[in-house]
């Protein structure tokens, strides 16, 4: 498996995983790669810091193992369809609100308006700005859109 930083046209960053530069290419080739923010498929590598080795006179550490490191490509497939799967049951009865998130949450949490379900966008500074003033808030594993339910 290997890691890029990817960007799309909007200029969101995100980190996908691919079994080989090829597999990177052909998904990117057929628009299989898509932004997990606003959807676009025109994603192009971002820049990312080199893996420089330590220097040979430091004693070694213990290396960080990522967690799905030697895991079967067919396993990790299934378990992200099984996340996706109990995710939209979750949101099953919740509504898109789209890029109103922030106040529409916000309104709950103040008794402004009845409580529901509600799921949509936020940048990183307004979901911390969330956190902040007290309104249980929390992402969303996968990326969902009305109308992407490819799980």
């Amino acid at each position: 498996m290997i890691v890029f930083d990817l960007q799309c046209t909007a200029g969101h960053v995100f980190e996908a995983w691919f079994g080989s530069s090829e597999d990177w290419r052909d998904q990117r080739e057929r628009a299989l790669v898509e932004c997990p923010l606003c959807g676009d498929c025109a994603v192009e590598k971002a820049v990312m810091a080199p893996a420089v080795g330590a220097k040979s006179n430091r004693r070694p550490q213990a290396a960080a193992t990522p967690m799905m490191a030697g895991a079967d490509p067919g396993e990790i497939k299934a378990m992200l369809a099984a996340i996706a799967r109990a995710q939209a049951e979750a949101l099953k009865d919740a509504d898109y609100v789209g890029d109103r998130f922030a106040g529409e949450a916000r309104a709950m949490h103040l008794g402004e308006t009845d409580p529901r379900g509600i799921y949509g966008e936020v940048s990183a500074q307004e979901a911390k700005a969330l956190l902040d003033e007290g309104v249980p808030v929390a992402p969303l594993l996968l990326p969902v859109r009305p109308g992407k339910t490819d799980a």
